[in-house]
């Protein structure tokens, strides 16, 4: 059979190293080009543009708008649909992502005359949860990563042809998906820039086909990249002499000729899949697969950049308002939708980021909501407990433990390890421990030869390599508030004090632990707080998790083998993945018995992050939460956040 190519090229003004003024610069030197390959060479390309793009481009250059307008209408390309912004749809609220495709939809229509009918995931950040998205906007399919769709279904060693053809959502939607290729793609780049002969690229080529490849994604990436260099990264090449764009014509063509492509258009090839295989896309271990290779997770849009757990959430505090009051007013909700892109998370310039912060603390205030960040530290209380009969407090003979006991409830804080979680049982699981420590020597394996707490708070400084912690023995103090008992400690550590603190009440099977970091800044490193440790023994089942990622159900994961969220892919890249959680909760066990975990978003943003190491007598499962992971993108400076999760019974 003929082999047949497509390509679809990203085009986003909003880049984070764009400088505004760069702006009608990238409009001629990069998306007329792309036109004058779709009319010199007649290939059917697909081009996307959120619609905020789109916008600018109008501003800019309302020539280029009527010419691509002329030739989507004309069949002679495609245009291909993200939405409003470009946003990571598993990090954000079901309504922000509902308000991103509404608003994206009218603009396309109302500028272009058309509603695309093919979605390309945003960074290729996929969560089965976007599934029901797209088709609630009115998609037909969307174009996800493939690589790493292998890598999350474990199929990367079977033949490309066998990856699945169409996706499926938790809320029962089915989509077909458009595969994009990340070695084609950067093969194709680094062509461009000059990095490799023509002939190695054809090779490349002729060996997937020859492989038995049909349906071949030459190129699904930025326009951007080609004859136009931002300036901000040393590991810039040069531009090529010859013209990128020319070069990229002069390969399509040889391509064409050598190995007889047929070219189709993307709703062409989407339709082209004779055998039907649906499948989720995600897995356990890679909940939400993500674009490119390993440093490209979604921490990098979560807890990294200049301060994304800040702007994420406030967006999220915003967006909660919104939802609160009902709000259609749809200015807002696209402000918001502004506020969330991802370009204002990684390498932005310092002008664009506080124009960033301006927009957002104005956004704020006009809707009347607090700015307060990180939250306030309280009060120290009593050196002793007072009790009243409902709580009882009591230490072991050797003064390491404290138990805390209610009719509802057992906990035991470890006084020598920071008040970290010995035990906590509840009267629903008839107190059996379900989450705690578990200490040296249970495991036989030697690689997990430490005590595993649960509750504490690990940071890690890329500087001079030091690791902080709050394992420090410390003295409580107490503060009983109505039925609530707060517990309260503070450990002194070289870049501030770590203040904790646990609330409990009576008659309720829950705990609060609470994260304030006073007077710190952010650092050059990592800051992983509030582990929750699963204890043997507690669960007679299989462990699974669920939790929402950017819809309005949640996803469900049955764990069948290793989890390492938080592995570093490199001394640069601190985590490998992690989950969504937007509406703020996980829950964890095995269907009779667990935990929920949950916390406000609006308050801390935090990257929820998953390990599960298959072992004797049983297996580690944990559960983290991130305030700052360490990317390419990292900045320190500014305040480090708080943070409070609330541990209850989920029977």
């Amino acid at each position: 059979m003929q082999p047949r190519a497509y390509a679809v090229f990203h085009l986003n003004l909003a880049f984070s190293s764009i400088a505004e003024e760069a702006r009608p610069e990238v409009v001629q030197r990069c998306y007329h080009p792309l036109l004058d390959l779709v009319e010199s060479v007649g290939l059917p390309l697909g081009i996307e543009l959120t619609g905020w793009t789109l916008e600018r481009v109008l501003e800019i250059d309302p020539a280029w708008v009527e010419r691509f307008s002329g030739l989507i209408q004309a069949g002679r390309c495609e245009l291909i649909g993200s939405g409003r912004t470009q946003l990571i749809g598993p990090l954000v609220p079901y309504s922000v992502n509902v308000w991103n495709q509404r608003l994206g939809m009218e603009t396309y229509e109302r500028l272009l005359g058309i509603r695309p009918r093919i979605a390309l995931v945003n960074e290729m950040a996929f969560s089965s949860s976007l599934v029901d998205l797209y088709q609630e906007a009115g998609y037909e399919g969307f174009i996800m990563d493939r690589d790493n769709v292998r890598l999350a279904l474990g199929i990367e060693g079977r033949p490309v042809g066998d990856a699945p053809t169409h996706a499926e959502g938790p809320g029962g939607a089915v989509l077909p998906v458009l595969w994009s290729d990340s070695i084609l793609f950067q093969k194709l780049q680094h062509f461009a820039h000059g990095d490799i002969r023509q002939s190695d690229y054809l090779d490349y080529l002729h060996g997937r086909i020859e492989s038995g490849e049909e349906l071949l994604p030459l190129y699904m990436n930025d326009a951007e990249v080609f004859d136009y260099r931002p300036g901000r990264f040393g590991s810039e090449s040069r531009l090529h002499p010859e013209g990128e764009w020319q070069r990229i014509e002069r390969l399509f063509a040889a391509a064409t000729e050598q190995e007889g492509l047929e070219w189709c258009s993307p709703s062409q090839a989407l339709a082209s899949t004779s055998e039907r295989r649906e499948s989720s896309l995600v897995s356990p271990a890679h909940p939400i697969p993500v674009k490119k290779q390993a440093k490209y997770n979604l921490g990098r849009w979560a807890v990294t950049g200049r301060n994304d757990t800040w702007i994420n959430s406030m967006c999220h505090r915003m967006a909660r308002h919104l939802e609160t009051n009902g709000s259609e007013n749809s200015d807002h909700w696209r402000r918001i939708c502004e506020l969330w892109a991802t370009d204002l998370r990684t390498h932005i310039t310092e002008e664009r980021w506080e124009q960033a912060r301006h927009d957002l603390i104005e956004l704020a205030q006009e809707l009347g909501l607090s700015l307060e960040y990180p939250l306030s530290v309280p009060a120290g209380g009593q050196a002793e407990f007072q009790g009243d009969g409902g709580i009882e407090v009591t230490r072991d003979s050797e003064g390491i433990l404290l138990n805390i006991d209610t009719d509802t409830m057992r906990l035991v804080l470890n006084i020598r390890r920071g008040l970290t979680i010995h035990s906590l049982g509840f009267a629903s699981d008839g107190f059996t421990p379900v989450v705690g420590t578990i200490p040296h020597g249970f495991f036989s394996s030697i690689e997990l030869g430490a005590d595993f707490y649960s509750g504490g708070v690990v940071v890690e400084l890329a500087e001079g390599h030091r690791r902080i912690t709050d394992l420090e023995w410390v003295e409580p103090t107490y503060e009983q508030i109505g039925n609530e008992l707060r517990i309260h400690a503070e450990i002194s550590t070289s870049l501030g004090p770590i203040s904790k603190t646990i609330s409990l009440a009576k008659g309720s099977e829950s705990i609060r632990l609470g994260y304030q970091f006073p007077g710190w800044e952010r650092p050059l490193g990592t800051i992983r707080i509030g582990t929750i440790t699963l204890l043997p023994g507690a669960f007679s089942g299989p462990i699974g998790f669920q939790c929402s990622n950017g819809g309005s159900r949640r996803e469900v994961f049955v764990i069948d083998g290793p989890i390492d969220h938080a592995r570093a892919t490199s001394s640069l890249i601190s985590s490998t993945a992690g989950v969504g959680a937007t509406d703020g909760s996980i829950i964890m066990g095995d269907g009779r018995s667990g935990i929920n975990a949950s916390w406000n978003p609006g308050d801390g943003a935090v990257l929820p992050m998953l390990s599960h190491t298959p072992s004797h007598p049983e297996a580690l499962t944990r559960l983290f939460f991130s305030l700052q992971e360490l990317d390419d993108t990292t900045r320190p400076g500014g305040p480090v956040g708080s943070f409070s999760v609330m541990i209850r019974s989920n029977p």
